[in-house]
């Protein structure tokens, strides 16, 4: 008992580890892909290949003065990111990075909660996050901060439903609300080298997930709460300091694990093909999975900053036809389909 703890205790130090390191070079490759795109060389100042430019960046956040506006309400201007922080790591502990690794005879498993209801507190701690950008905008007492804030909500709760609609479909087909047994289907049947993954069975789905993914992460086309050009910085737009660091971390943290569960839903999570023929050790196994999984979510945060710098932003009314007129739809189309596919 005693050991299990101690291993809980180090997964939840590694995986919260890799997450704030992932989300901080997640900043340092924006700007070099952005560079490449538009034919810059991107931070080379800090460090070899300016390697060092995170370190620089939350060096300086950190540094900065600290100004809460007189005519904010003080206690939830510091709240709002908090909670924006909190979410976002929070998200992470149900998502299997790996199998299971073999230790002195004891069984582990690369996953801090196995909850039966996983994608369900996915989407709960999701939807809380909301309320950081919705506390943080109405705390700052700024018009442009409200207005961001307002749009986020909204923009959120349009794009949760086509969302949710579009796993509906996935659970429909796996039967299950665990990550951990929706990845399990995916590792191929007894007797056979490869299952496909679920994005072949559900395409449909997962082009819905990805654009709601998107939209939750305020990721271009869909920055409307932060529109610059608008809104002067939306709903941070009084936020300095640490405090604008949390709001930008939790955007790159929430990317991050967007990308994570994108991969363990459609894309087999640590799964690779022909892992069942190599007659390799277990935790050989184990650690090349989730090494795949990580090349995965890498791809996945390439895509999301390649599209940002490839795509201009929506209008509004754009963002809202898009969520309510189209993928709203097409997601119960989807399910329609789903479930004939399933009777047949």
């Amino acid at each position: 008992m005693i050991s299990f703890l101690i291993y809980k205790a180090i997964l939840v130090g590694v995986v919260f580890g890799i997450t704030l390191f992932i989300a901080a070079y997640s900043t340092y490759a924006e700007r070099k892909v952005a560079a490449f795109l538009q034919d810059r060389i991107g931070p080379d100042r800090a460090g070899p290949f300016g390697i060092l430019q995170p370190l620089a960046d939350g060096l300086k956040f950190i540094m900065k003065e600290e100004i809460i506006p007189n005519v904010s309400n003080k206690i939830l201007f510091v709240l709002g990111p908090s909670i924006a922080m909190l979410t976002a790591l929070m998200a992470g502990v149900v998502i299997p990075w790996g199998s299971t690794l073999v230790i002195n005879g004891e069984t582990y498993s690369l996953q801090i909660v196995d909850l039966n209801i996983g994608i369900l507190y996915v989407f709960a701690v999701v939807s809380i996050g909301v309320y950081g950008i919705m506390i943080g905008g109405w705390a700052s007492n700024n018009k442009f901060s409200l207005l961001g804030a307002i749009r986020a909500s909204a923009q959120m709760i349009s794009y949760e439903i086509a969302m949710g609609l579009s796993i509906i479909a996935l659970i429909m087909m796996t039967g299950t609300l665990s990550l951990r047994e929706i990845t399990e289907l995916q590792t191929g049947a007894v007797g056979s080298s490869w299952n496909f993954w679920n994005v072949v069975y559900q395409p449909v789905g997962f082009l819905i997930f990805l654009v709601c993914a998107f939209a939750e992460c305020n990721r271009t086309p869909f920055d409307l709460p932060e529109c610059e050009t608008e809104l002067v910085g939306g709903y941070h737009t009084e936020y300095s300091s640490m405090k604008l660091g949390f709001y930008l971390f939790a955007e790159y943290i929430n990317m991050f694990i967007s990308s994570a569960v994108i991969s363990t839903l459609y894309f087999g999570g640590y799964n690779f093909p022909f892992m069942n023929d190599l007659g390799m050790d277990q935790n050989i196994i184990t650690i090349i999975g989730t090494i795949g999984l990580f090349i995965k979510i890498g791809f996945f945060i390439f895509f999301f900053m390649w599209i940002r710098w490839t795509i201009p932003r929506f209008r509004y009314d754009q963002l809202m036809n898009l969520g309510w007129k189209i993928l709203i739809p097409l997601a119960i189309i989807n399910i329609f389909i789903t479930g004939l596919f399933g009777i047949l």
